[in-house]
């Protein structure tokens, strides 16, 4: 066999060669991509998930000056419920945490008979502030900060 012959025969060899290392290069390349695609989206979706478990000083800002409590809070998933303890009692409620947004509503028996507080808000870090819907009464500003561990 002469060398001409040699290299003819394993041509078509080779050339699947090329093509095959081609297509894995490709298929790397897309991989590699995707993933530098998803990282930023799963980084900006991991920042949104907030953890608003455990002790919270509160602040209510009434007509008649500022009303202070404490709040607890025990979240599994996006489900929260609260405990917020204030010089009236102690009151306990349900609510969610969906991104930085937060909702509970405490439900609360007085003299005059049943009064609901609906409290939404949004979470900063270990602060979170926002409006509570005291029935007829219209709405108060909340903030709260969380107590160091």
């Amino acid at each position: 066999m002469s060398d001409e012959q040699v290299f003819l025969s394993d041509f078509p060899r080779n050339k699947q060669q090329i093509f095959y290392k081609e297509r894995t290069m490709s298929k790397i390349q897309s991989i590699l991509l995707s993933l530098l695609l998803l990282a930023p989206l799963t980084l900006c979706l991991a920042q949104d998930r907030v953890d608003v478990s455990g002790d919270w000083d509160f602040v209510l800002t009434t007509p008649r000056g500022e009303r202070t409590s404490t709040a607890k809070f025990v979240q599994e998933g996006e489900k929260i419920t609260v405990t917020m303890i204030s010089q009236r009692g102690e009151s306990k409620g349900e609510g969610t945490v969906k991104g930085k947004d937060i909702e509970w509503t405490i439900t609360r028996e007085t003299e005059r008979g049943t009064f609901t507080i609906t409290y939404k808000g949004t979470v900063e870090g270990n602060t979170m502030s926002g409006e509570a819907q005291m029935g007829e009464r219209g709405t108060m500003k909340w903030k709260a900060t969380k107590k160091a561990a």
